[in-house]
């Protein structure tokens, strides 16, 4: 027995020396990690020589470096030395240090799932050190690799985020191979929902590049953090090469990564643009990139990566040809891309990147030389010389670059019309170089004229259908089929044609000669669409009316044969084209004429839906820039220029009505034709509604500028707009959500006027879209739920934007300048903000309430409860006090008619407590005058007896007259108490609740029966399902 006892004390002492051994070595790799080579070869020889103990040894001296929390760098270094130890054992003969390696994950992968957070992180952070330093052919069994995979992934999830980090590393060296793709759904699902930002960054770096990531990758492009966004770069440049990637996804990363507002992430945008893209995988051709771009396609985005490059100074300018080896054949040209020749001219035909490449370097060239001729004029002495040499230089080497003489461009640009559609795009890029040639000289000057006017007389392109007739090509109003190529036109013809009025003269004597045959009735549908795409180029470029006036061809006469001939014609383009030249013709004409408007008004009521949309945006475009009144009085009314409820609808097949009605009333009716609504096009900048939409809303923002419409007006299209934009019908019209969100977001901070109309269209908003009420559609449950949600979310919109801060004034300094005062808000104190302030809503949502009958239907009731809801939320201040008291009046009244629902009384009864601490007189009587005054100013009809009770009043149900409840009993009813109050809309009141008295058993059980009673006798009533809230959980479960 003693011998045995000494036998384990030399075993223990034998164990101690050894932890000591290991404790010294650990020690010493903390101090310097240059230490670590000899140290390592001092731990495997400890290895070899006691391993029985040496596992048991190591892991008892490493316990406390799982104790400690803080990431210092002795015990970083401890952990790199620990990862290379574990890689010797790897990487040796021994099969000892295999079995040790084993036996340590074993070991980590079990404090990895401990309950303390420091000894997972620890855990988990020596595991990734280990594996990303493990070669590849570790003796390490697939077991073990599968148990560590399986506790890494549980720990991606973790609550804290460090640990998820050193997770997420240790599972990137097992992510690519495909027999683990659960590790990359793991990773997929994990960025989607990922909080923290350095998690983020972790989860995309360790992403594989794959077609199923690169989507993703590029997405987080859009990530709220620089770091994540600049991150991203780094990845694309580091795993995705160019070829990989699809023209979309090129160019929506240059796109984006160019435009971000963090000069960091343009930077890193522009390095993988420079390094990885132009010199790796294209040998620093810059053609050879835009290639890779489609410019023909992605204009834009070709011309911003060429400014980019040219601000890097990347592309290099000189000793150059230019365009000039273009315009000549020679022998030295044979290794030009585009080396078709054109017989006549002997001139090279160029492609699509080749042109925009020069067109930008042009552009650019000029940009900098005006800038450094503009910064010599403004210095003196050497600074002024030196900004002269350099704009002499950038001008010298843009002559290099462009073509010799006019002759020659002339020629490279017709030899590429000629061409074909194939060089369409490079046509047009050579037409933009005009604007930086000289025409100064006469004979230039007429060259260039005459090749203007060849321009504009080039037929527009068409195809034959199979029954033979003519079909344009393009967008069938603009010159040439597009809007860029006929802005190409233009400006080459405004540089060729500078003088005063000689570029209006010019284009309408080309009018003159293309109206021929349309007056004489011989022209077909391609020549009538033709005359009308150069018409409306000339009205659109026009600098003012009498610089067409008195020219060729009268105005007069270009309205009465062409322009009304035009809308009236059987070909729906040439009817689009006429009316857009009648809009651009009324917007440059300042005294209206009556057969435009009547001609735009027939257009818009009886054509079909293209041209209705062409006439409601000539409509709307001169109502804003006449104004309405004007517009009424060109066309011989007399307008009151007010919307009535009553009369907003429009019968568009009666012609006496249609012809008679005010033109904002017609466009306004223009929302509720049943046509319209129901023929939604595909492409959402040809709905009718999306511009009557933003036209309404315009005319809403600029409402000082037409004093002539009518508040009431104001509030009806405010009314419109918010069912609009809370429509189904507009879900798809991107465009229009777009412009709506925006001037919703502006509009109640600009004007206290403007918060008054939100005000006042809040009932009626809501009301129109709530079921069941007021004339609407109910449905099914489902649907019921649905809508009441969407007119829910219309309230708490509408409530936001009463909440909204103003803008603080622009005031007029001393110094003439415009400066904004300190205030946020608008100041006030003269006049009562009542009618504009949250207590208006709050007094219209209260007496909406009230109004109610004592019976009322499902809906109602739901409706009332949602509104009472809005009103908990509405912020009362104490400067409004006569607002408070009226309130107070009024909150007697809402609480009875929701007494039904106990969290509403609940939230009710705090409002009651908060109104009546901040009524500074709340023992001073309100009379009825006041309370009248304030109804009138709202222009809210309705009587209030000011006398009557300010206390809200408690549950109906007696209370109880038995003893204290048990404890169990009284701690289960608080905690449903605070599950209902949790499930409310937070209230801005700060009051103490009410107490109510306790409920005997059999009061309730009455209560409750009574209640199931009523409604099962209502839904019985009524073909619609009834709940006490807004929506019942189940319907909310339904819809989501």
């Amino acid at each position: 027995m003693a011998g045995r006892r000494s036998m384990d004390d030399r075993e223990a002492r034998k164990h101690n020396q050894l932890a000591q051994k290991i404790g010294k070595i650990l020690d010493e790799t903390r101090t310097s990690s240059a230490t670590h080579n000899r140290k390592l070869k001092d731990l495997s020889s400890l290895l070899s020589q006691s391993q029985p103990h040496f596992f048991s040894a190591f892991t008892k001296t490493l316990a406390p470096l799982f104790d400690f929390q803080r990431r210092a760098p002795a015990s970083e270094r401890v952990v790199h030395f620990l990862a290379a130890f574990c890689r010797s054992c790897a990487s040796g003969a021994p099969s000892h240090g295999t079995s040790f390696l084993i036996n340590f994950l074993h070991f980590l992968l079990a404090a990895a799932a401990a309950a303390s957070k420091t000894a997972r992180f620890r855990a988990c952070q020596i595991i990734s050190e280990i594996i990303l330093r493990l070669p590849d052919d570790a003796d390490v069994g697939n077991e073990q690799w599968d148990e560590v995979i399986e506790t890494l992934m549980h720990r991606v999830k973790d609550k804290v985020p460090v640990i998820r980090i050193y997770a997420i590393r240790a599972l990137s060296r097992f992510v690519n191979g495909s027999e683990n793709s659960d590790i990359l759904d793991l990773f997929l699902e994990a960025l989607s929902l990922e909080q923290n930002v350095e998690v983020r960054k972790t989860l995309l770096l360790s992403l594989p590049p794959s077609s199923a990531t690169s989507r993703v990758i590029i997405d987080c492009t859009l990530d709220e953090s620089e770091s994540v966004r600049k991150a991203t770069y780094c990845v694309l440049a580091n795993k995705f090469p160019l070829q990989s990637l699809s023209i979309k996804l090129r160019t929506l990363i240059l796109q984006r990564g160019l435009a971000d507002r963090s000069d960091a992430v343009v930077k890193e945008c522009l390095k993988l643009l420079k390094d990885e893209w132009l010199v790796n995988c294209c040998k620093g051709d810059t053609v050879e990139l835009l290639k890779y771009l489609d410019v023909e396609t992605y204009e834009l985005v070709g011309e911003s990566v060429m400014l980019a490059l040219l601000k890097a100074g990347v592309v290099r300018l000189h000793d150059v040809d230019g365009i000039q080896k273009y315009t000549f054949s020679s022998s030295d040209n044979a290794g030009v891309e585009e080396s078709g020749e054109f017989a006549q001219h002997n001139i090279q035909l160029v492609g699509a990147e080749v042109a925009l490449y020069w067109r930008v370097i042009c552009r650019h060239l000029l940009m900098e030389a005006q800038e450094k001729g503009s910064d010599a004029a403004n210095a003196v002495g050497t600074e002024a010389a030196l900004y002269a040499a350099e704009a002499s230089d950038s001008n010298d080497l843009l002559e290099r670059i462009l073509p010799v003489t006019i002759s020659d461009y002339i020629d490279l640009v017709r030899a590429h019309i000629n061409a074909g559609p194939n060089y369409r795009f490079a046509s047009r890029q050579l037409l933009l170089l005009g604007a930086m040639l000289d025409f100064s000289d006469a004979t230039n000057r007429k060259m260039a004229s005459a090749f203007v006017r060849e321009l504009l007389l080039k037929p527009l392109e068409h195809e034959i259908d199979d029954e033979g007739n003519k079909v344009a090509l393009g967008d069938c109003i603009n010159l040439g089929g597009d809007r860029e190529w006929a802005d190409a036109v233009s400006a080459l013809a405004r540089k060729v044609h500078s003088a005063s009025g000689e570029f209006e003269e010019a284009v309408l004597e080309v009018v003159e000669e293309l109206a021929q045959p349309c007056r004489e009735r011989t022209a077909d549908s391609i020549q009538w669409m033709h005359c009308l795409s150069v018409t409306g180029l000339l009205l659109e470029s026009a600098k003012s009316f009498g610089s067409v006036r008195s020219k060729a061809i009268k105005l007069d006469d270009l309205l009465q044969f062409l322009l009304l001939p035009g809308a009236k014609h059987v070909h729906l383009d040439v009817q689009r084209v006429a009316i857009r030249c009648l809009g651009l013709l009324g917007l440059l004409d300042r005294k209206l004429s009556k057969e435009l408007i009547d001609q735009l008004r027939q257009s818009f009521v009886d054509g079909p839906p293209p041209t209705s949309r062409m006439a409601s945006t000539a409509l709307i475009d001169l109502l804003l820039w006449h104004g309405p009144w004007e517009i009424e009085r060109a066309s011989g009314k007399n307008p009151d220029m007010q919307l009535q409820d009553n009369q907003t609808s429009v019968n568009f097949s009666d012609v006496d009505e249609t012809s008679s009605v005010e033109l904002l009333h017609l466009l306004y009716a223009g929302f509720d034709r049943d046509d319209w609504i129901i023929s939604v096009p595909s492409d959402e900048s040809e709905s009718i509604h999306a511009v009557l939409g933003e036209g309404f809303a315009k005319i809403l923002l600029l409402s000082n500028k037409y004093p002539s419409i009518s508040a009431s007006t104001h509030q009806l299209v405010m009314v419109k707009l918010i069912c609009l934009y809370f429509s189904d019908h507009t879900k798809e019209l991107q465009r229009l959500r777009q412009c709506l969100s925006v001037f919703f977001e502006h509009y109640p901070s600009l004007s206290p006027k403007h918060k008054e109309v939100v005000s006042k269209a809040f009932i009626p908003a809501v009301k129109s879209i709530w079921p069941g009420i007021n004339g609407n559609a109910g449905g099914s449950a489902h649907t019921v739920s649905i809508k009441r949600k969407r007119a829910v979310q219309a309230s708490r919109f509408m409530l936001q934007m009463m909440q909204a801060p103003l803008y603080a004034k622009e005031t007029k300094a001393g110094n003439g300048y415009n400066t904004r005062d300190s205030a946020e808000t608008y100041d006030n104190s003269d006049e009562s903000s009542v009618e504009w302030g949250e207590e208006g809503l709050g007094i219209r949502i209260a007496t909406e309430v009230v109004g109610f009958p004592a019976k009322k239907t499902p809906a109602e009731r739901s409706y009332i409860s949602a509104l009472s809801r809005i009103l908990v939320l509405i912020k009362f201040r104490p400067t409004e006090q006569h607002a408070v008291k009226l309130m107070r009046r009024l909150l007697f009244y809402v609480n009875e008619a929701v007494s039904s629902e106990k969290d509403l009384s609940k939230e009710l009864n705090r409002l009651a407590e908060h109104l009546k601490a901040l009524d500074e007189h709340h023992d001073q009587e309100f009379s009825q005058e006041e309370a009248n005054q304030i109804l009138r100013r709202l222009e809210i009809s309705f009587e209030l007896d000011a006398g009557g009770p300010m206390a809200v009043p408690q549950t109906p149900v007696p209370g109880s007259a038995r003893p204290t409840r048990k404890r169990r009993q009284a701690r289960r009813e608080e905690w449903s108490s605070d599950e209902e109050l949790a499930a409310s809309p937070t209230s801005v009141a700060t009051g103490v609740p009410a107490t109510a008295s306790a409920r005997s058993q059999r009061a309730s059980k009455t209560a409750a029966l009574t209640r199931m009673a009523k409604r099962e006798t209502n839904i019985d009533e009524e073909d619609e399902s009834e709940v006490s809230d807004v929506t019942s959980e189940e319907e909310s479960d339904g819809s989501e």
